[in-house]
């Protein structure tokens, strides 16, 4: 599964890694989960039990990359990194 067919799945859970503050600033994307990057290892085994695939994304896609990294090392299979909030939402509506 490419990256973009886990953001258009409609089993995926969207995981987004921003700050609450950049929520309100950038804007939130309908359906998506906020779980701050800094939250993440503390939530592990509760994102272990969403409906995959996981799709991580963010601002630049930075940070999700190291939240789909730290899922991997941990044995969570089909994460995916997805970017910047942006892409996420041009796959979204595309």
């Amino acid at each position: 599964m490419t990256t973009t067919e886990a953001i258009k799945n409609p089993n995926a859970t969207l995981i987004d890694v921003r700050e609450p503050y950049e929520l309100e600033t950038d804007g939130v994307i309908d359906g998506a989960i906020n779980i701050p990057l800094g939250e993440v290892p503390q939530k592990l085994e509760e994102i272990k039990e969403m409906p995959k695939p996981l799709v991580f994304f963010c601002r630049s896609g930075n940070r999700s990359a190291t939240a789909a990294q730290f899922m991997q090392e941990n044995g969570v299979e089909d994460v995916y990194n997805g970017g910047g909030a942006d892409e996420v939402n041009e796959i979204l509506k595309a």
